[in-house]
């Protein structure tokens, strides 16, 4: 079995609607490249007891916990004093995370609000920050990022090759247009059931111009996710539709992608 991960997003902007969360795809595409597969998603407040309890819960529950969001300077950013709460360890000035936000700052501009970026739980390892200097961090299973999409994947293509994985997720996608989930469930179940190690998914699509279905097989065994993409395709013929493989082109700039009926 591959390694387990978890996505632990952190803010009231992405609770509230304000946000719209930018860095899960990314996370979870990346995590299959590395052989680590993502179990769960969870959004949660920025309330202290909320973060302390979560935390507590997920990294004993998982080889990996990824956390984004809540490392700035301002008072609401307080995922990293929780997380101090959580290992029960103090939160303290980073003496080399210090220096390098210092020297990187303006003359002057160097204060107290931004210094809480160079405190870190004792113990914890930083994640370099390409971008903006100011470090993310891992402690024990815990790796904590920020949340604005491109520091946070800077900090995880630093922190990946740390990352304990497994054997690569590889997919395989064919699709057709006309097609609809309705014709397609009962051989699609047909198949699941006899490649149970495959997960295959259903996945409606609409354009301007075209509607129908995609159909994923995924896993860890390419051999076996060969094979289901090879049932796949056979369904799709057997059941009249052309089966072209890959993914549908992308909706046009300006359209919505709707669901396909059934």
């Amino acid at each position: 079995m591959n390694p387990t991960a978890c996505i632990l997003v952190i803010g009231n902007e992405i609770l509230s609607g304000r946000t719209q969360d930018a860095n899960v795809q990314f996370l979870a595409r990346r995590l299959g490249q590395l052989g680590i597969s993502l179990r769960e998603v969870r959004v949660i407040p920025d309330v202290s007891e909320t973060i302390v309890g979560t935390i507590v819960e997920l990294r004993a529950r998982y080889d990996h916990l990824l956390t984004t969001g809540g490392i700035g300077p301002t008072h609401d950013d307080i995922t990293s004093a929780c997380v101090a709460e959580a290992f029960g360890v103090p939160w303290e000035i980073h003496p080399d995370s210090f220096a390098k936000l210092e020297a990187y700052m303006a003359p002057g501009s160097f204060n107290a609000a931004r210094q809480r970026m160079a405190m870190l739980p004792r113990g914890a390892t930083p994640i370099d920050n390409p971008v903006s200097v100011a470090p993310g961090y891992s402690i024990g299973n815990v790796h904590v990022m920020a949340g604005v999409p491109r520091i946070m994947r800077a900090m995880f293509e630093n922190l990946a090759p740390s990352l304990a994985g497994g054997r690569p997720v590889v997919s395989l996608a064919w699709h057709a247009d006309g097609m609809l989930e309705g014709a397609i469930a009962e051989g699609l179940e047909a198949i699941q059931r006899r490649m149970p190690a495959v997960e295959i998914g259903s996945y409606p699509y609409e354009r301007p111009d075209r509607r129908g279905v995609s159909l994923v097989s995924k896993g860890i065994d390419a051999d076996a996710v060969a094979e289901a993409g090879v049932a796949v395709r056979a369904l799709i013929a057997e059941l009249g539709y052309t089966p072209v493989q890959g993914e549908p082109p992308s909706a046009q700039p300006g359209a919505a992608a709707g669901t396909a009926g059934s």
